[in-house]
Parts: C-alpha cells; structure tokens; sequence
C-alpha cells in the first residue's frame, strides 16, 4: 500500500447495533475498492474484520478491525466496530481515532438501542456522520418509514441524499436527491435514467427537506431560498460539506451490503464530505515543559502517535495500533514512551487489515498503522520524541461492573491463567483480573455475561487452560454493636518448656472504619511490655477472618488490662494465640453483626422506562435519593446493597432493550438485615464443614 498524505486520508468507524450489517457492508466496500478479490461473509467466517477465532465461532464482532481501502487516490481507514454493549470500550477505541462515522440501520430492524447508542456516541466524540439504511433488497423493507423515524428523533438535519428503487420486487436503482436522477443497476454498472413516476413525490419531498438544510448554511443562501432561487449542485455540494462536518446535516444514504448496492456512492461520499483528521483538534501537554502542545495532525510539526488499541493473539501475535497525531513517523524511527519513560526502536512500520500486516515506510499525520512486538507498549501510550515528549489524554473507557469468581480447574494451571489473563488485559482494557485477598477469592470483571463468557473461551481455546466460575463471596465485614470482658489462657505442656499466655480483655465497638484500635492498661507488670507486641499480632490475625462468618473484622477496640506470664514457658508465639482465642471469644459475646456494602448507583434511562425501574429498584431495597434529567432521559441515584446488583446488568438491558446504562460505586457499610446474616453464615458453616 503506498503512502498517503493527511488530506488524501478519511478515518471512518462503522456504527450501529448488533446485527445491523456493518461488517457485511465493510467487506462490500473492500470488495468494490478492490482490496480483496471478494466479498467474505459472516456466516462462512471469512470476512476481514472478524477474524478472532471467537468471532468466526459466534458470527458476531467482538474486537474492532480497521480495514483501509483505496478509492479514488484517497485511502478510508474503516473501523469496523462490535455491535453488542458488552463490547463497548472496543466502540469507545474506534471512536478516539475515528473522524467521522457510518452509522448502519437495518432497514428489516429499523432504529434499534444500538443506533440510538451510535448517535449519542457521535454527539459525545462530535464526529460527523453518515446514516446508511441497509437491506434494501428485502421488499418488504420501507426506507421512507426509517426516515420519517430518524426524523422525528433527530430533527430536520436528517436528509436523505439518495432513496432506493424497487421494481418486480427487487432493488433495480436509486434516486440521487441531490440530482433529481435516477441510476438503475446494469451488472455492476448504474446507468443514469429518468426517475420513474413512482418515485416522484417522495423525491421532491426530501429534496425540499435538503434544500431548507442547505439554506441554512448561510444568511445568503436564505434569502435566496425565500425569494424563490435554487442553488448549482456545486454549491449545494460545498454548502453540505460543511453542514456534515459541524453535525448540522446528516446525510441518509440507502443500499444492501449482501449485494454492495449503494456502496459506490457510499464511498464517494465518504471522500466528498467526510473531514480528515487536520480538520480536528488535538492537544496533548509537555511533559517537560508543562506547555499544551497543539498537535491538530499537523505533518511539519514533531512526531507524536497514540496507541488506541493492542491484538495480543497466540496465532497473528503482538500488534500496537496507533494513530499518528502529527508529524511523519517513519521505519526505525527512535520514539519515547512517556509512560515509561524509555526510548523504543520501532523498527518496521505497517498497515493492518484486519489481521494482515502490509509494510510501509512512513506514516503521515492523521493515518492508522501498527507496531509489532512492541510489548513495553500499552493501549493509552504516547509515543513522541524525548527531545518533546508529549502525553495525550488518556481514553475515557467504560468500567466493567460483572463479576466472576474463579478458581483453576487445574491447581497446576493457575500461573498460566494469570499469564494469560495478563495477555488479555493487554488486549482488552475492559476485562479485569483482581485478587482479593480479604475475602479468599480471585475476580474477573467484564462489560456483562457474554463477555465474561468469551473470555472464558478464549482461555481455554486459545491458552488451554479451563476455570471454574461462580457468583463472587459479598464483600461483608463483621463487627460488634455491644460489649464484652473476657479472658483466655493458653497453656501447653509438652515436655520441656512448655507455652504459656494468659490475657484479659475488654471488647467494644469503635465506631471507625479501621480493623480494630488497641490500648492497654496493663498494671504491676501482670503481662509484660515485651508481649504487647504479640498480643496486638493476635488480634490482627484474629481480624483477618471474622468468627461469626469469616470475613474481615472493622470496628472493634480492644483493651488488654490483665493476664500473667510465666517467666521459663511464655513466649510471644503464647500470647498472640492467646490473644486470638481471646479476641474470638470476647467477639462473639459481644453482639456480633455483619455488616453489607452500600453502594451509590446511578441509572440513565429513557423516561418511558421509569415505573419498571423504580419497580425493580424496590425489589432490590434500593433507597432512591431522586431524579436528573439528562436530555431525554432520567438518571436516577440510588443508595443499594451491592449484593442485590450480581445480575442488574442483564436486567437493566432486558427492561430497556439496551437503552439503560448504569454505574455505581462504594459508599458505606450498614448493618445487613437478619436474613441475610442467616444465609451468609450458614454458607460460612457449609464451607468450614466441607474443609474439615
């Protein structure tokens, strides 16, 4: 592939919602462009952008792919992007490098959760964008119906630039709005003809509806489009341009990507409006100096790259992809990594589509390429010079909130799991690996069941390890509302010295946050100083695993006041045992209770939605502190226990058809009720049985 300059390059990402075409519509484009002989298909697993072994398995995206095609001298780096939420931050990748965006509708489907997500995605990034309408060779598909439904959504900056025509129950054409002609299909070709009667009406009305956007533009052109005037195609074309690229029009073009009928305009107009990348804003900060660097892909200013993404995969291998932010990055060029610190050789430079490297010299500002075996490289770096290092804002990704634990089917398989795991976190910044060592468990969190669900197979498929997955231990935390005054004497005699610890203590609650406060109040040297020490050990580990139900102690002052010692057999192994005997024993004569995560949760959805959410909330005693709207929709906050949200992802989706969207985080601990401290301890009695 041959070098191109920033203004010859567009960078596209393909939105929409799952199962709505767009890798389908990706391979007609690549197929038309000539970058591949033919059209691969989904179903065979043979397209360019799914070419993830669990991706050909499922016949879904899971990963973006960029796909670079060349048309008409210019190259479109398309990236082809996961439809389903689960797969959201490789969406957010796409859209940091992106400048400009197709957004895809299933004409069968019509405007779904996803095509909503997409828009709101494009308003978030301020990309300009394209609506594609797809299955246009389904008869009974209504492109007018999807218009009227995208306008009635979005407003008059909705306008079609061209609509299909079907005749004998087939797509034979197309309408170009713009023109008032008609193409009809020939083989490949489309031969110019006059639009049929049939499509009259329809026309004229969206060609009004882009003529009122285009007068718009500018005070001109109003008062020529009031006193009756029309407007050259070349001047609606300039006018349009610039209406696409500040989100004022937003051109709605019609096709089928199974049969790559409309593909060819679609990539004429991606040349024709879509901006490049130095028609966009970029800043990043100096490291050194502290000054804010513009770098706007300008090519005459220092070399900077972003690493937007990275391919960890056993079988293609390590692969950085980054997106030049100005300058020209060329082969062997020294870059540093301002996260590290270091200089790095980036050796060969190339152009990934979809899991083929092409080699190429140099990469000017504003285009994609990739970097391989560079593993010191992470997904966010900055790659720069030393003698201007620069740092880029790091990607606003989304939090993964469902949660597995897992254990090795295999014990002897557990460094290779964290290794891979290692890997995948690498590749994904969505997935999580956690240890948590205050309640015994090990945790994987991901963006929602499926995707928990394929990185288990990857696991096992790709690294051939297999885990055992299972709700995660709630993170309770035990503690006492009463007081106590016990003591404990340990004493061992096993021929020669033997051990002897002898404590008296008092137990109350604390009211802080911290394990336990200790004091001691010890007189006439009935335990010595020296032990003190080893008295406070013991109540550290006594802390550690709770004796009501094994978890973490908070809340609890303890005061040493007595005891004895024995001058040959005390030790300080003696008193920490006596200590933690103690500390059991005073615990549970002291009102003991657990205590429940509170979490702070806010849910944004559709209005229309509120009563089931509200209904839902109530089930899982969530206390709702109020509402905020947020354009058309409501975030409502709320205080809930974290135990009652293990499946609210699912729900949530399932209530809203994948309209809601929620985030929450720790707020407090609270006493939990006594069912739930019944059911918690029973399963802790189970577990010490099954141990024994």
């Amino acid at each position: 592939m041959k070098v191109y300059t920033t203004d010859k390059i567009r960078n596209v990402v393909v939105l929409g919602h799952g199962g709505s075409g767009k890798t389908t519509l990706v391979e007609a484009m690549a197929a038309i462009s000539g970058a591949v002989p033919r059209a691969g298909k989904v179903e065979d697993g043979n397209t360019l952008s799914d070419f993830g072994k669990e991706e050909i398995r499922r016949h879904i995206s899971i990963a973006t792919s960029v796909v670079p095609v060349e048309w008409d001298d210019y190259k479109i780096n398309v990236l082809d992007t996961p439809g389903f939420f689960d797969f959201e931050g490789e969406v957010d990748e796409a859209m940091s490098v992106a400048d400009g965006a197709i957004i895809v509708v299933s004409g069968k489907a019509g405007i779904e959760a996803g095509t909503e997500r997409a828009w709101d995605l494009c308003e978030r990034f301020h990309l300009p964008r394209i609506f594609f309408i797809t299955d246009m060779d389904i008869d009974s598909v209504s492109y007018r119906e999807v218009v009227e439904n995208l306008t009635e959504m979005y407003g008059k900056k909705i306008a079609p630039f061209n609509m299909p025509l079907r005749e004998e129950q087939e797509l034979a054409g197309y309408v170009n709005v713009i023109q008032k002609t008609a193409f009809r299909y020939k083989g490949e070709d489309a031969v110019e003809e006059e639009v049929p009667e049939y499509s009259l009406e329809y026309m004229n009305q969206y060609n009004e509806t882009l003529m009122e956007a285009v007068a718009e533009t500018s005070e001109e052109f109003l008062d020529r489009y009031l006193a009756g005037d029309t407007f050259s195609e070349a001047e609606i074309r300039a006018a349009v341009r610039g209406a696409i690229s500040d989100g004022s029009i937003v051109p709605v073009e019609s096709g089928s990507g199974v049969n790559a009928r409309g593909v060819y305009t679609l990539l004429d107009d991606i040349v024709k409006y879509m901006p490049s990348a130095d028609n966009r804003q970029m800043l990043g900060i100096n490291s050194k100096t502290n000054d804010i660097f513009e770098a706007n892909f300008d090519v005459l200013k220092p070399k900077t790259a972003f690493v937007f993404k990275t391919i960890v995969d056993p079988f293609i291998g390590h692969y950085s992809l980054i997106k030049i932010r100005s300058g020209v990055v060329k082969a062997d060029d020294l870059m540093y990594d301002s996260r590290t610190s270091s200089e790095i050789k980036i050796g060969k430079l190339y152009v990934l589509r979809g899991n083929k490297a092409t080699e190429v010299p140099e990469l000017h500002a504003g285009d994609l390429g990739a970097l391989a075996k560079q593993t010191s490289i992470a997904t966010g770096d900055t790659l720069s010079t030393k003698a201007n290092p620069i740092v880029y804002p790091s990607m606003d990704l989304p939090t993964p909130l469902t949660v597995r634990r897992w254990k090795a089917v295999n014990k002897g398989d557990v460094d290779k799991i964290v290794m891979a795991m290692a890997k995948l976190q690498a590749e994904d910044m969505t997935f999580k690996s956690v240890t948590d060592p205050a309640n015994h468990q090990s945790l994987i969190y991901g963006m929602g069941d499926m995707h928990l669900e394929i990185i288990l197979s990857r696991l096992k498929n790709e690294y051939k390890v297999d885990l055992e997955v299972s709700e995660p231990r709630v993170p309770f935390r035990e503690t006492i509302r009463k007081t106590s005054d016990v003591e404990y004497k340990y004493k061992k005699q096993t021929g020669g010295h033997g051990q002897y610890g002898h404590v008296k203590m008092r137990f109350a609650p604390s009211g802080s946050d911290e394990p336990y406060t200790f004091d001691e109040e010890v007189v006439g040297g009935a335990v010595p100083k020296n032990y003190f020490p080893a008295v406070e050990k013991g109540i550290v580990a006594a802390c550690e695993r709770g004796p009501l139900a094994g978890y973490p102690v908070v809340g609890v002052h303890v005061t040493l006041y007595d005891g004895s010692y024995h001058s040959v057999d005390s030790s300080e192994m003696a008193f920490k045992t006596a200590a933690e005997q103690a500390f059991k024993k005073g615990f549970m004569e002291a009102g003991p209770v657990l205590l429940e995560p509170i979490v702070t949760l806010k849910v944004t959805v559709p209005e229309v939605y509120i009563g089931e959410i509200m209904g839902d909330l109530n089930k899982r005693r969530a206390s709702v502190l109020g509402m905020t709207p947020d354009g058309t929709k409501q975030i409502i906050e709320a205080e809930v226990p974290q135990m009652e949200l293990a499946d609210y992802c699912t729900v949530l989706r399932s209530i809203t058809g994948g309209r809601g969207e929620y985030y929450y985080e720790f707020a407090r601990y609270e006493q939990a009720p006594g069912d739930v401290q019944y059911k918690a301890i029973a399963i802790h009695e189970e577990e010490m049985a099954s141990e024994e």
